[in-house]
This record gives structure tokens, sequence and C-alpha cells, in this order.
């Protein structure tokens, strides 16, 4: 991970105002990951939790699955942004659904205080589980 390059300001903005509408009763660790679709389209999402944790979703995971509701089956740049003191990188989960739909797209890590890191997908997750499509 590097620290060299700002996060596209669309995106960013977007991850962000998800982030305020995040629902975290449990944890109170609110997310917010906006997408890039191969469009150009942005797609974003919070986590939201539920009593039955297992039921819940990582911000991550919302931004997927609003991109590929509305059609969208390719990522090209994912921004994460959390209320943690340094940049907070997706859970394996979430490393997984990236990778299924963008393993070479690169993602922007960014902390409360503006704090950001960029990295991939790919470097995020080596040797994915993949299933061989032909």
């Amino acid at each position: 991970m590097t620290h060299d390059a700002a996060p596209p300001q669309d995106l960013l903005d977007a991850a962000w105002r998800a982030h305020s509408n995040a629902y975290v009763p449990y944890s109170k660790f609110p997310v917010g990951a906006a997408v890039r679709s191969e469009g150009g389209q942005v797609h974003a999402g919070a986590n939201i939790e539920n009593a039955s944790y297992g039921l819940g979703r990582c911000a991550e995971q919302s931004a997927i699955q609003a991109m590929a509701s509305a059609g969208g089956r390719a990522v090209s740049e994912v921004v994460v942004v959390s209320s943690a003191v340094v940049p907070a990188t997706p859970c394996g989960a979430c490393r997984q659904v990236l990778y299924e739909f963008g393993p070479q797209a690169r993602v922007w890590l960014v902390a409360e205080n503006g704090e950001s890191r960029v990295t991939s997908v790919s470097a995020l997750l080596p040797d994915a589980f993949t299933l061989h499509r032909s």
C-alpha cells in the first residue's frame, strides 16, 4: 500500500455520504464505500448491521450489490471510508466480493482524518478463489 495518490473526489464524496447513512447500533463503527462500474457510474453503500450478526452487510458488499442490481458487472475503482484513526482495510469476505467484480481495481482506503492509502484488490487478496469460466 502507498500513500501517494488522492482518491477520486466523486467516489470519496459518495462514500462519505453512504458512511453518514450506516446503520451501526452494535459496532458503532460506520463505513462507507463507493465503486465505479465499467460504464463510469458511481454506486455507494454503507455497512448495515442486524441483531442476528451474520445477516449484516459490509459497506463494500452493499456498494457492489447496488452496482450489480443496476446492471454493472465490473469495478475499476473503489473508495472505502471509515471512522478509524488509520485507513481500515476490507474484511476477507469483502475482498472476495470485490475480486469477483474487479480483481485489478484500484482501492483507496480513507480514515476519518483524511489519511489515505492506495492499493489494489489483487494486492489485498493474493491467490483469490476463482472458478474457471469458459
